[in-house]
């Protein structure tokens, strides 16, 4: 069983979000959560707090309260999309203007179960 957990409209560049995603993608939770408290990048905040809403949705989707290691969760995937950007203008020489593009993404995460549950039919 998976579970799905989506975060938009983060407001940081997507390839500064990627370097860090491409870091937990394949992992067991429990190392995810392991690199994300030692990364020392902003990403790592927002993804931590997205991986925790994924384990969470699991264990509501399962009815498992607590049994995310029981179940050896793994991060499936992750991916980052890019959102919306906001151009800002900032003033250049000889009256011209610098174009300021503040980019957003959309990271997306889903965990899912090595260990099958008690009343799921193997597939």
């Amino acid at each position: 069983m998976e579970a799905v957990a989506k975060l938009r409209n983060i407001p940081m560049s997507p390839r500064k979000m990627r370097l860090v995603v491409d870091n937990i993608r394949g992992r067991k939770v429990v190392d995810a959560f392991g690199i994300l408290k030692h990364t020392n990048k902003e990403a790592a905040v927002w993804l931590e707090k997205l991986l925790l809403s994924a384990v969470n949705n699991w264990e509501q989707k399962s009815e498992q309260e607590g049994a995310a290691d029981d179940y050896e969760l793994y991060v499936k995937t992750a991916h980052v999309d890019p959102g919306s950007i906001i151009y800002r203008f900032l003033p250049a020489p000889q009256g011209r203007a610098y174009k300021v593009r503040k980019r957003r993404n959309h990271v997306t995460i889903v965990v899912e179960n090595r260990v099958a549950l008690d009343g799921e039919n193997d597939e």
